[in-house]
């Protein structure tokens, strides 16, 4: 949310846009950087074009640019601000513009994307009562727990917990987003009351990072981040490998991991070998940085969908994968 993106891949827009696989309700970016803007696409369930597309939702986008260039600069000296225009020419007072606006480091987002008011998604006679805490939430991870038999209340960021547990859910979930985590008090401290219940507790990116904050673990911002479809993950619990969807610039620390030993670390990145996953061995509750309910991207991680499920029936978790690797 509010980042130029830039994609490394060639040709962008050549499939065309889907209604229904979008993942929000707006494009949450403020430009687009490619080397190619396809404007014909070849798939014909496709409803519009790229450019249609980015010109109904008031989106900026800039093309043939070196995107290669562009990407060993950010790899070299990190994320950066930046500036698109198609009305100001002057290099000086674009240069201006940019320095007024603020870092990423201290920006707190998740309230800016959330929903304003609460909404529920699934069948009412669903098995299971899901509360979704709303930081920014991908369409998919809604998509992914109905599937599974929840009915969902989705419901605004900043909302105290005395009146989600009002709805008397089976279990709560707390959903990606963007911003610098640590200024996020409210989630935080709201967290914190959800440890003191016994209600099954499911994170996914930011969510997973505000429930590392309560616990005591410290987050800071990465040199380039983690993006893309292809990041290797261990499952510390079973030795495998899980190949992973990415999107975050800010992470958890596991320096002082060690120092709880209520908090298991369950994933580790295989490239960089940051933090990726834990569960509290006191509580019904676990996370990862990761995005298992990817839509394009890999499905190695969807079984975590089924270990909420679990977790809110009183099932073991994380077990089936364990007995696989006795058996062989």
């Amino acid at each position: 949310f509010g980042q130029l993106l830039v994609m490394t891949n060639v040709h962008i827009g050549n499939y065309g846009i889907k209604n229904d696989e979008v993942e929000s309700e707006d494009i949450k970016i403020s430009g687009l950087i490619t080397r190619n803007f396809n404007i014909q696409y070849s798939r014909p369930q496709a409803d519009k074009d790229i450019q249609n597309y980015f010109e109904y939702e008031g989106v900026v986008g800039i093309t043939n640019i070196d995107t290669r260039a562009v990407v060993r600069h950010i790899r070299s000296k990190g994320a950066m601000n930046a500036i698109i225009s198609s009305e100001i020419t002057d290099i000086d007072e674009l240069k201006k513009k940019l320095k007024q606006t603020p870092k990423m480091d201290g920006l707190e987002l998740a309230s800016k994307v959330s929903t304003q008011e609460p909404y529920y998604v699934g069948d009412t006679s669903a098995s299971l009562k899901v509360a979704v805490y709303d930081y920014g939430i991908k369409k998919n991870i809604l998509r992914c727990l109905e599937k599974r038999g929840c009915y969902l209340k989705v419901f605004p960021a900043k909302t105290p917990l005395d009146k989600v547990l009002k709805w008397k859910p089976d279990g709560i979930f707390l959903s990606n987003g963007p911003g610098d985590p640590s200024t996020m008090d409210y989630a935080i401290n709201t967290v914190k009351e959800i440890l003191k219940k016994d209600i099954p507790l499911f994170g996914i990116c930011l969510g997973h990072q505000i429930l590392c904050l309560a616990k005591g673990l410290k987050t800071y911002k990465m040199h380039h981040g983690h993006r893309g479809l292809n990041h290797p993950v261990e499952n510390k619990l079973t030795g495998l490998c899980e190949i992973t969807s990415q999107n975050h610039g800010f992470c958890v620390s596991s320096d002082n991991i060690e120092n709880d030993p209520s908090i298991e670390l369950t994933h580790l990145n295989l490239n960089d070998n940051t933090l990726e996953g834990i569960r509290l061995l006191d509580k019904k509750a676990f996370s990862v940085q990761f995005h298992p309910e990817a839509a394009a991207g890999p499905h190695d991680s969807r079984y975590l969908f089924d270990e909420f499920i679990n977790m809110m029936k009183g099932q073991a978790i994380f077990q089936e994968k364990k007995q696989i690797i006795e058996i062989f």
